[in-house]
């Protein structure tokens, strides 16, 4: 099966992020989403069959069964003025036209369950992000309630966890509540789905952005790709046992195989055996059927 590393757009400008490319056609902007993967901060030189494709599904998925403005316009880059010699094809079923945003500087984390750099949190201190949790939580524990952990939105290396003051000292009290609100309301519905579906939505993160013109705390967008397992952490339901390590939809199968290597993640990483790219892939197309009840093809 073959992969997409990266695409080009002859003469329109593109930024290049750990997956996705996007093109500038000035008010609008064309994301798309490659084969690439990336884990401990590194993009791996092994794609993985279908992925961008995969997470542009869900995303548009999503995006329809999520009653809050979002920055979706269309899913067909043959939408916008394309120049000679563009590959359409290779941009076809990965591709979102969306409108251009003020990007809000916050990662906005939810968590529903303990788990990931949050249970490591809590086990040092019984705090994550700034927000006091009860005693006696396992790995994997259902929290009380789902709780906002937001993080800053680093341009390279590790987002750092913040707490909900340190954003409201960022970018002011209105906004801070706008973000904050809407990540635990469209998480709470995402979850209550997808459990429907036999999957647990342990967390997950959004961002958001202001229109471009003007625009106060009332006036947020949805950006990015939203509740893919990429941005997610997906787990089987009838699989559910706190007190451990959960089975995962994401990439911690990647994550696992590489810290199983003698690689020092300070180095450029390995190439991914064919078995675990296969396994990821087929992790990605599970999830994606439990979730739309449709066959991925």
């Amino acid at each position: 099966m073959s992969v997409l590393l990266t695409t080009e757009i002859p003469g329109i400008p593109r930024h290049q992020g750990k997956v996705r490319d996007v093109f500038d056609f000035g008010d609008r902007l064309l994301i798309v989403a490659s084969d690439r993967i990336s884990a401990f901060d590194w993009i791996l030189p092994t794609g993985i069959p279908d992925k961008g494709r995969l997470l542009t599904q869900m995303s548009l998925f999503w995006f329809e069964r999520i009653e809050r403005t979002h920055h979706l316009i269309s899913a067909d880059p043959r939408d916008l003025p394309l120049p000679a010699g563009t590959d359409v094809e290779a941009l076809l079923g990965r591709s979102m036209v969306v409108k251009k945003t003020r990007v809000i500087p916050i990662e906005c984390v939810v968590r529903g369950f303990l788990a990931g750099s949050g249970w490591k949190d809590y086990q040092a201190t019984g705090i994550v992000s700034g927000v006091k949790l009860p005693a006696g939580l396992q790995e994997s524990s259902r929290l009380p309630a789902p709780i906002f952990t937001p993080s800053t939105k680093a341009s390279e290396g590790h987002d750092e966890p913040i707490s909900y003051e340190e954003v409201v000292q960022e970018i002011g009290d209105e906004t801070a509540a706008a973000i904050r609100d809407a990540s635990l309301e469209v998480y709470s519905r995402a979850a209550q789905y997808a459990e429907e579906r036999g999957l647990i939505l342990a967390d997950t993160k959004f961002e958001f952005g202001l229109p471009v013109h003007g625009g106060s705390a009332s006036d947020i967008i949805l950006i990015d790709e939203v509740l893919t397992p990429d941005s997610s952490r997906y787990w089987p339901l009838d699989d559910y046992e706190p007190g451990r390590t959960q089975q995962s939809f994401d990439k911690q199968y990647v994550r696992n195989w590489l810290l199983s290597t003698d690689w020092d993640r300070n180095s450029p990483p390995p190439a991914l055996p064919e078995d675990v790219v296969r396994n990821t892939r087929a992790k990605y197309i599970e999830a994606y059927e439990k979730l739309t009840g449709s066959r991925f093809v």
